[in-house]
């Protein structure tokens, strides 16, 4: 149990890096916040899942999901 235990932390403190680095590649939200611009539909707006904007934001929660399992996997007491 001990071997599985450090294993889990090891990918925790992984996560937890990985998670910080992708969140602080993103961009801001409040670029498109004008009164004109904020309510324009775009080509881009459209088809944010397909960029690299997208693709960051769905690796963020796919690693906030492990962030959580692993947090509270290694939270029991085995």
């Amino acid at each position: 149990m001990v071997i599985l235990r450090t294993i889990l932390t090891i990918l925790y403190v992984i996560d937890c890096i990985a998670l910080l680095v992708v969140v602080l590649m993103q961009e801001g939200k409040q670029q498109g916040l004008g009164a004109i611009t904020g309510m324009a539909d775009t080509y881009w707006s459209k088809n944010k899942g397909r960029s690299a904007e997208g693709t960051l934001i769905k690796m963020t929660k796919l690693m906030a999901f492990v962030f959580i399992v692993l947090s509270i996997v290694l939270n029991l007491n085995f």
